[in-house]
């Protein structure tokens, strides 16, 4: 009872900070949430039982694996920012790239829309006895219908201005779920029996399986795309800070269940991480499904508005932004009725390593035209040969 308070307490105090108006209405803290809502998102809530369960003590090694490589995939769209605003020439095939990333960034975003709408579904009938698969999907194609509609008669513009205080409710959930599953850590720590398994997987599946989990990092990208808005430094800036961020939370997270919780607790579902809280304190399931609920439509939205409109830039206006929501929605439903979350997840990180392979190898020839040295050419083509290899071997989790 006493931890449900301190845990309620921590949660108002840092919603009251995030959403104090000095910090709401400052222009850089605002460039840093946008990455940051991306990169804290759903992963957050499917990766920590999906990592303790086939990595076990080495799950917060193959988290901090996976945030050094989304770091890096960010250090070649950085590269890539600061050489468009220095209006450095593309090369030969720069050009082409560049239509090719981003006609993939736009397919991605279906993939990532359905992943955030089926979690969505997953996670909103949870705590309703009786409900299945089944509703949970209904639940999602709803939505996708919901969405659908409000895209295609007024616009994401109003649904948009959401987006700060839905982020702002989901960092200060994460800060309350921190000082239960701190207090739960001490425990274990106190009564010497923190739990130490051997990991599930190994060898070439053990790799594999961290292929398809990027999309639970993605998200930095956003940074690349909100030049209307922010100055190239302030992009570059803000990408930065909220990686740094999201790693940090990222880590202490998996340090704080990877050695609690024995594998027979750890769940085969997307909705896993309901089952572990209520071992820690009853609030805790109550409000992680708040803010699952939060993070996957705010979430669904931003990228359903991006695809719409690359799909339309791209195509020179000849297809709509409407017509855009219009494929994407029917791609998402048909996604959600023929294939699981996991399954989801996995397409999804082979969608944006394909987005991520096409920025390297865009870097590649920014480095270059700019003639920077042979050490940037070598870094991002092998950043560039590692999102093939992720797009043709990621492996989907195995659910339950």
């Amino acid at each position: 009872m006493i931890l449900d308070g301190l845990i309620l307490l921590v949660v108002v105090l840092a919603g009251s900070v995030l959403l104090a108006p000095r910090l709401r209405t400052s222009q850089e803290w605002r460039a840093v949430i946008t990455p940051l809502a991306s990169i804290i998102g759903s992963g957050f809530l499917v990766l920590g039982p999906i990592l303790a369960r086939n990595y076990g003590v080495f799950a917060p090694a193959m988290m901090a694996v996976l945030c050094a490589a989304a770091w890096l995939f960010g250090s070649a769209i950085r590269f890539n920012i600061r050489a468009i605003e220095d209006k450095v020439a593309q090369g030969r095939w720069g050009a082409g790239i560049e239509t090719a990333a981003s006609w993939s960034l736009a397919f991605a975003y279906f993939i990532s829309v359905a992943y955030y709408l089926n979690l969505f579904g997953s996670f909103g009938v949870n705590l309703i006895p009786g409900t299945e698969t089944f509703h949970a999907k209904l639940l999602t194609t709803a939505v996708f219908v919901v969405i659908l509609l409000v895209g295609w008669f007024r616009g994401f513009q109003s649904l948009e201005r959401l987006e700060y205080g839905s982020v702002a409710i989901k960092l200060a959930i994460i800060a309350g779920l921190f000082v239960g599953l701190a207090a739960f850590f001490a425990g274990h720590v106190l009564e010497k029996d923190l739990i130490f398994e051997a990991p599930h997987v190994s060898g070439w599946n053990a790799l594999f399986l961290a292929f398809g989990l990027l999309i639970t990092v993605q998200g930095f990208e956003t940074s690349r795309y909100l030049g209307g808005e922010y100055s190239a430094d302030t992009r570059i800036r803000s990408m930065r800070q909220a990686q740094i961020i999201s790693t940090g939370i990222y880590l202490v997270y998996m340090l704080l269940i990877a050695f609690v919780f024995p594998r027979s607790e750890l769940g085969t579902s997307e909705t896993a991480i309901i089952d572990m809280m209520e071992l820690v304190t009853p609030i805790l399931p109550v409000l992680l499904v708040g803010a699952a609920l939060a993070a996957q439509f705010s979430a669904a939205i931003a990228d359903t508005a991006g695809s719409g409109g690359l799909i339309e830039e791209e195509s020179g206006r000849r297809v709509s932004s409407r017509h855009g929501y219009l494929l994407l929605s029917l791609t998402g439903i048909g996604l959600t009725w023929v294939a699981d979350v996991f399954d989801i997840i996995n397409y999804a990180s082979r969608a944006f390593a394909l987005y991520y392979m096409l920025q390297a190898a865009l870097a590649v020839s920014y480095a270059r035209a700019r003639g920077t040295g042979g050490w940037h050419v070598g870094l991002f083509g092998c950043l560039a040969v590692l999102g093939g290899l992720i797009a043709l071997f990621g492996q989907a989790v195995e659910g339950g």
